[in-house]
C-alpha cells in the first residue's frame, strides 16, 4: 500500500468546497489527472462513476465513504495483466470547518495497492508527481470554492 496526502486552507465554507466535490461532473475541473467524469447510477454511498484519466484510461469508480458535508471517497479498480491481483486506488477527500481563519481545511488522500511489486517499485519512482498533482488539485480546488 502506498498512501500519499496533502491539505490546504481555502477560504470557502464547508457546504461551497463540498458542493464542488460531492459532483463527479466536477471531478475534471479540480481533480489533476481526470479529463472526464460521469454518474453512472445511484447517489451518495455506493453511486457508481466513470472517471477518465489523462492518458485515456477509464476506471469504473464506487463512492467508499459519504458523509455530507465532510468526507467523500471513491475505489477505482483497474484489473492486472493476466493472474495478476487487481491494482486498486482510494481518493479520499476529507473537508473540516477552520474555526479559527474561517474557511475550510481541505486534505485530499491516495491510497493505492499496485498489482504487484514491479508495479509498486514504479509508483514509489513517481511519488513526488502523485504529491504534486494533489497539490494542484488543491489549488484548482479553492480558485473553484472561492468562485461558487
Amino acid at each position: 500500500m502506498i498512501l500519499v496526502e496533502r491539505s490546504a486552507h481555502v477560504a470557502a465554507p464547508v457546504e461551497a468546497v463540498w458542493d464542488v466535490v460531492q459532483r463527479a461532473e466536477q471531478l475534471p475541473a479540480w481533480l489533476a489527472g481526470v479529463r472526464a467524469a460521469e454518474v453512472l447510477s445511484g447517489e451518495g454511498f455506493g453511486r457508481r462513476q466513470l472517471v477518465q484519466a489523462g492518458r485515456g484510461a477509464a476506471h469504473e469508480a464506487e463512492v467508499i465513504a459519504y458523509q455530507e458535508p465532510t468526507l467523500i471517497g471513491w475505489r477505482e479498480r483497474a484489473k492486472g495483466a493476466g493472474a495478476r491481483a487487481e491494482a486498486r486506488t482510494e481518493i479520499y477527500v476529507q473537508l473540516t470547518p477552520d474555526e479559527q481563519e474561517g474557511g475550510t481545511v481541505v486534505r485530499l488522500i491516495v491510497v493505492r495497492w499496485p498489482a504487484g511489486p514491479v508495479k509498486a517499485a514504479l509508483l514509489r519512482l513517481g511519488l513526488r508527481r502523485v504529491g504534486a498533482d494533489l497539490e494542484d488539485s488543491l489549488a484548482r480546488l479553492t480558485d473553484l470554492a472561492a468562485v461558487g
